[in-house]
């Protein structure tokens, strides 16, 4: 695989650095004397560890699929203590009072988006904010914990497996145990890409879209598409409206979409690689 295509990298984070000094990194380590462009589908804390799914050059365009998919962890909850920012970077306060009943909600769960998020609010991000002591009304946002199973406990702490959706604060989740906090978080899988698989390997596009369906091109329909031309949508994509990963001869092509005439509407397209 040449620099020059698009790929991605399955990368175990390391806790202390934030995602954008991955993405910094990695375009250091790869771009040489040609920069690409790098991107990641979902951030992790500094605190947190593991899976940082990370884009190389036009794979970045297909950010917005990824982002959504369901996400696991291990959260490991400091019993007894109270962060003021659920995390290890807060001010800690022990308070001595184990929870009773170590059991997380599950389903659709609402959660006030909390002060150190990146969320923004007035034209700014809320830790910016935060930063500066100001306290300030929070949106709410209703996500979805599928299972939320206790792990371990040992040594006043309690590790969770957790499988939520895209968007989850898995920080505020801890805190419905009352006097906890999440004292580490590792990323094990985003969708099917699984933590064991990170390495420096870098992963064909391909492989970056198991989820969607797919639709066959031929060589001639390939050209019409990249070139913007709707075509009527091959057979193998009427049962639905998509997205539909679009290929030709084993390589994707593009993403799109079947709209009410039924013809094929591009939502992304990547570039030809010779």
């Amino acid at each position: 695989m040449t620099a020059a295509e698009p790929g991605f990298l399955l990368y175990d984070k390391p806790a202390g650095i934030t995602s954008h000094d991955v993405v910094s990194r990695v375009r250091r380590e790869r771009g040489g004397a040609s920069p690409i462009r790098v991107g990641h589908a979902g951030t992790l804390d500094p605190f947190a560890t593991g899976l940082l799914v990370v884009l190389l050059g036009a794979a970045t365009r297909l950010q917005r699929y990824v982002l959504g998919l369901p996400k696991t962890y291990l959260a490991t909850a400091r019993l007894g203590w109270t962060s003021s920012t659920g995390d290890p970077d807060g001010k800690l306060r022990k308070t001595g009072r184990i929870p009773e009943r170590l059991e997380l909600p599950t389903g659709r769960v609402t959660q006030t988006v909390p002060m150190t998020s990146a969320v923004r609010v007035g034209g700014e991000r809320l830790y910016k904010k935060a930063r500066r002591g100001e306290d300030v009304q929070r949106p709410s946002r209703e996500v979805t914990v599928e299972r939320a199973e206790l792990v371990e406990t040992r040594d006043g702490t309690a590790t969770f497996e957790i499988e939520c959706s895209s968007g989850t604060y898995v920080r505020t989740l801890i805190e419905e145990l009352a006097d906890a906090y999440c004292q580490s978080l590792h990323r094990t899988r985003v969708g099917t890409l699984r933590i064991e698989e990170a390495s420096p390997r870098v992963h064909p596009v391909e492989e970056l879209l198991p989820f969607l369906g797919e639709v066959e091109l031929d060589p001639a329909q390939a050209r019409m598409v990249r070139n913007g031309v709707r075509i009527p949508a091959p057979g193998a994509a009427s049962g639905g409206q998509g997205p539909f990963r679009l290929s030709c001869e084993g390589r994707l092509i593009a993403v799109g979409r079947i709209e009410e005439d039924g013809r094929l509407r591009t939502e992304v397209v990547l570039p030809v690689i010779e």
